[in-house]
């Protein structure tokens, strides 16, 4: 079976350069190997391109048969690095928690150990007649989530 760790370094030495990073790497019994990768620009489907026949030419067919897949993370991909999260500080995102709550806001930062979540709520003041719609951040760990992806809506 393809090595996991050998095929990780040889990404992220060609990516170490690059305004790209490494996302995901899998590798699936009959050395199935996929590679996604994202970057703060968009990713081009040359890049990708360059990216598998930097790991073919580190591989060897005659010893082990392999299929390889290089790709960029998709716009509704769930993000996977706090790279990730940074690049879409300010964008709309929606977030499914563990518990099962879907919330839609703004992403207002990102750390190693939690990310901050800016929502929308509507209340009534005491008194008022209408509604007023007020910013309330939420910071949650990492381990709180499903899922947290980039928010495709239309108005």
């Amino acid at each position: 079976m393809v090595d996991k760790e050998f095929i990780k370094q040889a990404a992220e030495e060609f990516l170490k350069d690059s305004e790209s990073y490494l996302v995901d790497l899998t590798v699936n019994p009959g050395n199935q190997i996929n590679i996604e990768i994202d970057s703060y620009e968009p990713v081009s489907i040359d890049e990708c391109a360059k990216l598998s026949r930097f790991i073919e030419s580190k591989l060897n067919r005659d010893e082990e048969d392999f299929e390889l897949e290089v790709g960029s993370a998709g716009l509704s991909s769930p993000f996977k690095t706090l790279k990730q999260y940074q690049k879409n500080i300010g964008n709309e995102v929606e977030v499914l928690t563990k518990n099962g709550q879907k919330l839609y806001g703004k992403l207002k930062d990102a750390n190693d150990t939690c990310f901050i979540l800016t929502i929308i709520k509507k209340i009534k003041p005491e008194g008022a007649k209408r509604k007023i719609e007020t910013e309330e951040d939420l910071q949650f760990s990492y381990t709180e989530v499903k899922y947290t992806k980039y928010s495709i809506r239309f108005k």
